[in-house]
């Protein structure tokens, strides 16, 4: 089975996403997101080809967790690694240049 790995970019996003729902929101919203995410990682996983390869780069493929928050991500034969989360409101043309 293939190891999951976090880039230095999706760790500092996830810990302030995680921060945020439980300052603004409350535990259970953050924990909820946490079973959402971990949900997410199995499945990819599991099946790393089931989600859709991006237009912008190739080989990055992107998972919605939530409707406001999707992870883009890359995978090998041994790990797949969580390139960044993305705030869906947003245009993703920008974040994604820099994951190049």
């Amino acid at each position: 089975m293939r190891r999951i790995v976090l880039s230095r970019r999706s760790s500092n996003k996830l810990s302030k996403l995680l921060e945020y729902l439980e300052n603004e929101w409350s535990l259970k919203a953050r924990n909820d997101f946490l079973k959402r995410l971990n949900k997410s990682l199995s499945q990819i996983q599991n099946f790393p080809e089931s989600s859709s390869e991006t237009d912008y780069v190739k080989g990055l493929r992107m998972l919605v967790i939530t409707k406001q928050t999707s992870i883009f991500y890359r995978f090998n034969s041994k790990t797949i690694t969580v390139v960044t989360l993305f705030d869906n409101r947003m245009n993703p043309t920008g974040i994604l240049k820099k994951t190049k």
